[in-house]
């Protein structure tokens, strides 16, 4: 479907299941080290699968050449056996019970606004966004972001329209959720209040969303971190205020990249606060001055920052506050960390503790030295 149709336009169709395949054989078979980026890979975004569709379009381009040239049904079936050897059974159960679980939602919540189910450029992104994006240029990001603390990027990413229907749209559900007395997913372990937009129907927006607005910005500013591959999310409201969750503790995201947007309403607190880059080695360790930065969320603002980056959320002392925020990640990065040690490109622990040992490293060189040249004049 266009995602260029008017607000008023039919919500996504439920997607058919997918098609019957045979139990796939064990292959003997690897992907490719780089993807093969000219190649064009298939739409997965009509089948129901236990992983995102993104997955797979990503996944596609690091394919062996023998397998690029198949039909979807054998790219899919490769695809699905090779993400198979490294998902337990335990984890593809739950996806199963994901997947079911998504469709009882979509099959009975009826939307209220159901034009937002699909990205709609012009009627909802910020003028100024637009044009940085279509110019793709590290300049024209930083014409309409500022960068109040390293890594960390702020932006007014969509206009009031889209943030009023979006918080319309969650509340319509919640209200729904209360009167048929629906047990839902709250959007992780610490938010007890929320919603998982990719529940209801909001995956392929937030796919486009991801990949078409947020991956130009994170290839220019976060390559370290996987900014040039990422391939699936996580997307999702949280509500704070009375009767609700207040703060949030320190914590990292379970992301890549993050994109946080306040999208309302009228309220006091709730301020920001990040403590610097961390490893999972040293995610408890301690802060630098340098580190400390506070910021106060207002409505329309976005805050793009490393999932890494160590934050929290301060008490909302009055009002309602709610947030989109959107956990960008990357398969291949994640991959990729399973085999490193050294992470000074963006854990700024792992950076002191490497010019420490290069310093007594440097140190140690001296004295070798100066003990050979004073043993070389005793001679």
């Amino acid at each position: 479907m266009s995602a260029d149709r008017p607000p008023s336009s039919t919500p996504p169709s439920q997607p058919p299941p997918p098609p019957s395949l045979p139990a796939a054989q064990p292959s003997t078979q690897r992907l490719r080290l780089k993807p093969k980026n000219d190649h064009v890979s298939e739409n997965y975004n009509d089948l129901r699968l236990d992983f995102g569709p993104q997955i797979f379009t990503s996944l596609e381009k690091y394919l062996p050449p023998t397998m690029l040239s198949k039909n979807r049904n054998d790219k899919l079936r490769y695809m699905k056996d090779i993400l198979a050897k490294y998902l337990p059974h335990s984890e593809r159960v739950r996806g199963v019970k994901l997947r079911d679980y998504r469709h009882m939602l979509m099959s009975n919540y009826q939307p209220l606004h159901r034009g937002i189910y699909y990205l709609q450029p012009v009627f909802y992104f910020a003028p100024s966004f637009l044009k940085a994006i279509s110019d793709n240029t590290e300049e024209s990001f930083r014409r309409v972001m500022s960068e109040p603390s390293p890594g960390v990027f702020t932006f007014e990413i969509f206009n009031r329209q889209f943030c009023d229907t979006l918080i319309a749209e969650v509340e319509n559900f919640e209200k729904w959720v209360d009167d048929k007395n629906v047990k839902i997913l709250r959007p992780n372990t610490m938010n007890n209040y929320g919603t998982v937009l990719d529940d209801i129907g909001f995956e392929t927006m937030l796919n486009k969303l991801v990949d078409q607005y947020i991956s130009p910005i994170a290839k220019v500013f976060y390559p370290e971190v996987g900014g040039t591959s990422l391939d699936s999310h996580h997307g999702f409201i949280v509500e704070y205020g009375e009767g609700k969750d207040t703060d949030l503790g320190f914590h990292v995201d379970d992301a890549e990249v993050t994109l946080n947007v306040c999208l309302g309403k009228q309220f006091s607190g709730g301020d920001l606060y990040f403590r610097g880059t961390r490893c999972d080695k040293h995610v408890n360790t301690s802060k630098l001055q340098e580190e400390i930065f506070d910021y106060a969320h207002v409505p329309g603002q976005a805050v793009l920052h490393r999932g890494r980056l160590r934050h929290g959320v301060r008490a909302t002392t009055s009002g309602r506050r709610i947030n989109l925020l959107v956990w960008c990640k990357s398969s291949f990065f994640r991959e990729m960390i399973r085999y490193h040690n050294d992470f000074s490109l963006w854990c700024e622990q792992c950076l002191r503790d490497k010019k420490e040992k290069q310093q007594l490293s440097l140190a140690a060189a001296k004295l070798e030295i100066f003990g050979m040249a004073g043993d070389s004049r005793k001679a």
